[in-house]
């Protein structure tokens, strides 16, 4: 395994202490055979990471029931997280209902075959259900003892403030991370999800770190993506799209990435890697590799410094426009539009 130091450095996430690196299970069980998914999740564990994350719709369970074995060994070496929402056959149907909540926690602690999740995550909102219903119904799986801590992912920044304020408000546990599509080459959670993580005190945990593999650096302009590969496949919907993801912008960011590896001799991916995990607020991006190699060639990102300079090289072709009010408060009246969110105490008003 590459990499001579076996600490990762870590980082808080609520109640838990995490690596900066999280090892993401989405193809195990499914694309990654079992016995190469236990090697990634021993090689992993051995170069210091801690925090590996699943959902129960990987593969309908496949992936929560291809940890069991790996975790019945080592479990005290990991933060475990996985999440709930979209369709599984057991408990079946999708959704964020009360009795599913409490159904969809059973059947993944009864899939991993541990006792406790470490953070369990509303995997997208579901308006068909009442906000504060949900809310509540997480609560009492905290109460209960099956689940430490609280996150949400694909969260529009209005729906994370609200859910926030109705936690805070009500006494209920706190959602403590947002787990956001955000990378070199997807960058529009800066408008407003970031800044308020950063505000609020939750960690961000972003997904697709690598743009959906556009930021391997194998894609080219003006060639079409390869069938079989992630953007190759990928329907005009979905946010891996061509049309999307193989824009002038993103191979300018490549080229960049590609010229600052040369100069301090890494790959591609560990250069967009170390981007992610220098920006402001970000605390563990979840890598998820298909291959024991592929692993192997991300593990250094985590020791991996860029300067300055070559953090604003990286940066300068990708940003999100400028936007209001974010753009009147802070150019035309000198007012951040960023600034700490003073909450009270939840926990001391139960």
């Amino acid at each position: 395994m590459t990499g001579e130091d076996p600490q990762m450095e870590t980082a808080q996430l609520g109640p838990l202490t995490v690596s900066r690196l999280c090892l993401g299970a989405m193809l195990m069980g499914g694309k990654t055979p079992e016995a190469e998914s236990h090697r990634m999740l021993d090689a992993f564990v051995d170069a210091g990471g801690t925090f590996v994350d699943t959902a129960d719709t990987y593969g309908d369970g496949a992936s929560e029931r291809t940890l069991a074995p790996w975790l019945a060994r080592r479990r005290d070496d990991v933060v475990l997280a996985t999440k709930l929402r979209f369709s599984v056959s057991d408990p079946g149907g999708r959704g964020l209902a009360p009795d599913r909540i409490v159904q969809a926690c059973d059947a993944s602690l009864r899939r991993m075959g541990v006792d406790v999740i470490d953070l369990y995550q509303v995997h997208a909102p579901d308006p068909e259900v009442a906000l504060e219903e949900s809310l509540e119904a997480l609560d009492g799986l905290v109460r209960a003892g099956k689940v430490r801590a609280l996150g949400a992912s694909n969260f529009p920044a209005w729906l994370l403030s609200w859910a926030v304020a109705l936690q805070d408000r009500e006494g209920w546990s706190p959602f403590v991370s947002l787990q956001p599509q955000y990378s070199l080459v997807e960058r529009s959670v800066e408008v407003e999800l970031l800044p308020f993580c950063r505000s609020a005190g939750l960690a961000v945990l972003p997904w697709g770190p690598l743009g959906a593999g556009f930021l391997t650096g194998r894609y080219e302009r003006g060639v079409e993506a390869a069938a079989g590969s992630r953007i190759g496949d990928a329907g005009d919907a979905l946010e891996e799209a061509p049309a999307r993801r193989a824009v002038e912008r993103n191979f300018r960011a490549v080229d960049e990435a590609r010229a600052i590896a040369d100069e301090i001799g890494a790959t591609v991916p560990q250069v967009a890697i170390a981007w992610l995990l220098a920006q402001p607020g970000v605390t563990a991006p979840i890598v998820g590799p298909r291959t024991y190699e592929q692993l192997d060639d991300l593990l250094p990102a985590a020791g991996l410094e860029l300067s300055p300079e070559q953090l604003e090289r990286l940066g300068a072709h990708t940003g999100p426009p400028e936007l209001y009010p974010q753009r009147f408060l802070l150019g035309q009246n000198g007012i951040d539009p960023e600034q700490p969110l003073r909450r009270r105490d939840a926990a001391a008003r139960r």
